[in-house]
Parts: C-alpha cells; sequence; structure tokens
C-alpha cells in the first residue's frame, strides 16, 4: 500500500487521554439522550433509567479500546470532540423539540 500509513502503537498516551476524557463525555451524552427520549416522569428508577445508567461503562470502556485505531493523538482528540459536538448538540435538539 503506498501512501497509507500502518497503524501503529505510537501516540498511545495521546489516543488512550482523548479516549479518556471525550470517551466519557460521549457516553454521558449518548446515554443522556437515550434517558431522556425513552423515560417517563422521574426517569432514575425506572428500567430505562437503570439501562441508561448502566450503558455509560460499555460505551466508555468500548472507546477506549477503539482509540487505538485513530492513526494519531491529534485525529482521536479532533474525531472524538467532533462526536461530543454532534452528541450533545443531538441531546440539546432532542429537549428543545420534545421538551
Amino acid at each position: 500500500m503506498t501512501g497509507d500509513r500502518a497503524l501503529t502503537s505510537r501516540d498511545w498516551f495521546g489516543k488512550v487521554s482523548a479516549a479518556t476524557v471525550l470517551g466519557f463525555t460521549l457516553a454521558i451524552a449518548l446515554t443522556c439522550t437515550f434517558a431522556f427520549l425513552f423515560s417517563e416522569g422521574d426517569g432514575y428508577f425506572t428500567a430505562q433509567g437503570q439501562i441508561a445508567m448502566w450503558l455509560v461503562s460499555p460505551i466508555w470502556c468500548a472507546l477506549l479500546g477503539f482509540c487505538f485505531l485513530f492513526r494519531s493523538g491529534a485525529r482521536a482528540w479532533g474525531l472524538l470532540a467532533l462526536a461530543n459536538v454532534a452528541a450533545w448538540a443531538l441531546y440539546a435538539a432532542a429537549r428543545l423539540l420534545v421538551g
């Protein structure tokens, strides 16, 4: 393959730190959206609220596992930041539209 860089373990600290910080906020945004759209009333003790609460760790762990597929730490930070903006915008739009 010409022109393609192989995936390496180089820059692992940048990749892991991006997944640790931005992966957590992305997992929170996704589960907040799920909880808002699918729970009724006080959603903490409903089945949907419990599912949303317990989904944070598998989503975060998956992001921590897949962070090594980014080509660089800078790319990991950039793409996870964009994913965060999109997820939080989805949450804000859901609150405005359904609200």
